[in-house]
Formats: C-alpha cells, sequence, structure tokens
C-alpha cells in the first residue's frame, strides 16, 4: 500500500482487532477503519482443522455464551444460526484423581457435597469464614492453601491447567481472578461475598435461578468467527493480511504507523496484539514510559488428535484435566465430539489431547509418533479404546499462552496510565486482562468505545465463575 490516511488503525487482526474493527464499524459507521495483520490469515489464534471428517481446533475450542459484546459480536458476525451450544448444566467434566476419573460439579460450592475430599477437608473450607487476607502478591497455590486448605489445591490445579497450561506454584491470584481477591478483600473472606453476591443476583432477578452458561461455538468450528468477520472488513477494503507493522510514533494530530507495505497515519491507534507484541511497539515509541516486565513468560501446548469409531468407550461429557500430582502425560483431553456436532465422522468419536504447558515444555520436542504412541497409551488407561485409533494427528499452533505470574498486576496499572496519559492509543488483545475469547472480545468493545471519547472511569474487576 501507498501511504494511507484513517481515522482508526488497528494493529493485528486476531479476534482483538477484528472485534475492535467489528463494534467500530456498528458505533462510528462513517469512520475509516484499517486493520493491518503480518500474516497470511487472519484470526490470530483460533483457527480450525478439518481432515477425513473429523474437525478439531488449532486454539480455543468455544466460549461460554454469558458474555453480552460476545453475543453481538456473533450477532455482527451474521453467524446466529451457524451457533452450536453445549450447556454446563447438561455436560460433565472429569478429573483425574488417583488414576481414575471422577465426575466434577460444575461449580465449585458443590464439590463440598461430594466424597472427592475427606470431611475434615471440607471442615477446613469454611476456615476462609475468618481466616486474614493474604498479604502482597501470592500464588494461587499459595492463596488456596491459605483460604480453603491444601485439599483443594488438585481442584485449582485442574482450572489452571485448563485455562493457561500453567503452574499455580506461579500463576499470581490477583492477576487471574482479580475479582475473587476483592471479595476477599471487601469482605474478609470469599464465601461470605460470594453468598452475599449470590443473594443480591437473586433479589435483582426477582428470586428466578440463573441457568449455567453454556458453551459455544459454530457449526464449522471456531474459525468460522474471525473468518466471517474478516470477510466483512475485507469487502471494504479495511483488512490487509502480510503487511506487519515495525513502529509506531505519536505526531501532530494522531499516530504514524510504519507498516511493510507503507505508511498509514492516522488519528487514533489501538494495538490488538499478544502482549509480548504489544510491548515491543510502545516501549521504542514511548521510551519515556518503560513499562515494568520486559515481557510475559509464555506456554506452549500441543494438541493430539485421535479418531475413533462407536465402540470406544468415552464418558460423556466435555472431557478432563489432570493435576500434576498425578503425573500424566497429558494436561487433559477434551471429549470433542460429545460437545458438538460434525466433530467426527459418522459414528466416530474425537479426543483432542492437550501435551506441554508450562511444566513440561520439553514435551513439545517429542515426535509426531511418540506423541500419538504415548498420548494413546495414557488415555487408555483411563478408558476404554480400541487399538489402534482410526484416526490421528498431531497440531502444533505457533501461539503461546501468556502467564499471569509476578508483576504482572504491576503491568495492568502501567497500561491504564499510558491510556491516561497518551492521547489517541489503546492497547488490547490476547493476555491483556485474560486469555478467554470473552475476556478479549469484553476488552476490544471498550477499547472501540474508548477511541471514540474519553474515559474518565472503568468497571472493578470482574468476578468471574469457576466451572470444572
Amino acid at each position: 500500500m501507498n501511504d494511507v490516511d484513517c481515522d482508526v488503525c488497528v494493529v493485528g487482526a486476531g479476534i482483538s482487532g477484528l472485534s475492535v474493527a467489528a463494534f467500530l464499524g456498528e458505533l462510528e459507521p462513517s469512520w475509516r477503519v484499517l486493520v493491518l495483520e503480518r500474516s497470511a490469515r487472519s484470526g490470530g489464534a483460533i483457527d480450525s482443522f478439518s481432515d477425513r471428517g473429523y474437525l478439531a481446533e488449532w486454539g480455543p475450542h468455544g466460549f461460554l455464551d454469558n458474555c453480552a459484546e460476545s453475543r453481538d459480536l456473533i450477532r455482527l458476525a451474521g453467524l446466529e444460526a451457524e451457533r452450536v451450544t453445549a450447556p454446563l448444566g447438561e455436560f460433565v467434566r472429569y478429573l483425574c484423581l488417583d488414576g481414575r476419573l471422577q465426575v466434577i460439579p460444575q461449580k465449585p460450592l458443590r464439590i463440598l457435597r461430594q466424597p472427592l475430599i475427606p470431611w475434615h477437608a471440607k471442615l477446613r473450607v469454611l476456615a476462609d469464614l475468618w481466616r486474614p487476607v493474604l498479604a502482597g502478591e501470592p500464588t494461587v497455590a499459595e492463596w488456596v492453601a491459605h483460604r480453603f486448605g491444601p485439599a483443594l489445591l488438585p481442584f485449582a490445579d485442574a482450572v489452571y491447567t485448563g485455562t493457561y497450561a500453567g503452574d499455580i506454584e506461579r500463576l499470581r491470584i490477583d492477576a487471574v481472578m482479580p475479582g475473587v481477591r476483592e471479595l476477599e478483600r471487601r469482605h474478609g473472606s470469599v464465601i461470605r461475598g460470594v453468598f452475599r453476591r449470590m443473594r443480591a443476583a437473586r433479589a435483582a432477578n426477582r428470586g428466578e435461578k440463573r441457568r449455567l452458561p453454556a458453551m459455544t461455538s459454530f457449526a464449522g468450528g471456531m474459525g468460522a468467527l474471525p473468518a466471517r468477520l474478516a470477510a466483512g472488513l475485507t469487502a471494504r477494503g479495511a483488512l490487509q493480511c502480510e503487511n506487519g507493522v515495525s513502529g509506531i510514533a505519536q505526531e501532530e494530530g494522531g499516530w504514524r504507523v510504519t507498516a511493510e507495505r507503507g505508511d498509514c497515519r492516522c488519528r487514533r491507534l489501538v494495538l490488538a496484539l499478544p502482549v509480548n507484541q504489544a510491548l515491543e511497539l510502545v516501549r521504542a515509541a514511548l521510551p519515556d514510559q518503560p513499562p515494568p516486565l520486559a515481557a510475559v513468560p509464555e506456554a506452549r501446548i500441543l494438541s493430539v488428535l485421535l479418531g475413533f469409531g462407536a465402540e470406544a468407550r468415552i464418558p460423556f461429557g466435555f472431557g478432563y484435566l489432570a493435576p500434576e500430582r498425578e503425573s500424566r502425560f497429558t494436561l487433559g483431553a477434551l471429549f470433542s465430539s460429545h460437545m458438538f456436532p460434525g466433530r467426527a465422522p459418522a459414528g466416530g468419536q474425537l479426543l483432542e489431547a492437550l501435551v506441554g504447558g508450562r511444566r513440561h515444555p520439553e514435551r513439545l520436542t517429542l515426535a509426531d509418533d511418540e506423541l500419538i504412541s504415548r498420548v494413546y497409551e495414557d488415555l487408555r488407561q483411563l478408558m476404554d479404546l480400541p487399538d489402534p485409533p482410526r484416526f490421528a494427528a498431531v497440531l502444533r499452533p505457533s501461539s503461546a499462552i501468556p502467564q499471569l505470574e509476578a508483576g504482572y498486576t504491576g503491568l495492568l496499572a502501567w497500561r491504564e496510565a499510558v491510556h491516561a496519559r497518551v492521547a489517541g492509543l489503546r492497547v488490547c488483545g490476547f493476555g491483556w486482562t485474560g486469555i478467554g475469547i470473552n475476556d478479549m472480545v469484553r476488552e476490544a468493545r471498550r477499547a472501540a468505545e474508548a477511541v471514540r471519547a474519553p474515559v474518565t472511569a472503568t468497571a472493578g474487576p470482574e468476578v468471574k465463575g469457576v466451572y470444572f
């Protein structure tokens, strides 16, 4: 491209950047918005895999339908008719405990009603009602053990293995669950704070019971969402792939964006990039406001796909996770053909096993044949699987998962300071305030609204539901 002028330049065409552009298209239809992406395809970590009738995911497998911004995005993409759901209340999840799969209730408090932990450990959970607030920036493991006792550590491990492929000895509770931390500080107890919120919610809903959210995807896989958003932008000439950005600079009246195919001058700039990519650009552009962290640690995972016929006895549900103490080769597995239709050929079933993560990066270097063999042996110890599988493949995503560890909350405070001091700049994307699709879409909506007019106040931390 030759040098161009636009109202808003969005750097990055992952789900964050595509969402910012979609929301701006509705909020300010007369504005010229230009999205620049360095790779040949849009969508970032979101992409679907299809082979011989099996449909899997390179990245996220879905998102919960309890986010208004994500529902709006589906509407803007025109994908309402292609949406498929798997309700949490109807699909169970499993935890590998003591070498076997055990059904886990979808809400943490319901775990206390099950014979999964001994009675003395259940009584220890109630100590949360009088335990003092843990000072500093504790790890997830430190915080859970302090508030609820060590018996709940395997359950916390499962949650954050499934979300971040992370290590609860390094992830920080203030970063991954700021809303729960706020309940602790405000009420002196998480349990007390949760029950007060529940009473307030029931009063607001006039006593109606709130349903559990549903896991959501699309008939053609998650890749349908960025593909549809990108198609709309391409039709308007608002998306340029294979046009990476090497630098940004503030100038009179806005910003200059230096890209491979020419410069872009814009009144407002949105960096919708994974956190480490955004840090590189902002650090160079604002040398007098350096971030407190040079980079955020990352974890990588790969997926091993195993296809079977109807004879495989795969438990009904979403899948399972394995705490580190179980010493399994896999972090867990998704029972994909149970979750959504069309994930396997007629009469077939598909498993997607996850390997690697923050604790075991060395496993990512293994050859495909060894990975398939070790995953198969791991899974057949937990369920009745025929030998050999009908289908096997290994997916090695290029994207990595930011780890919200020491110093991350300070990094968020730095970002907010940049937003307040630097005119016309907004930073969002993978790893800023979360890694889930709902997190990123919600942040994208805020970014779109912020570039329209100055924002003087921000909402408090969200209390995210914990579902197993």
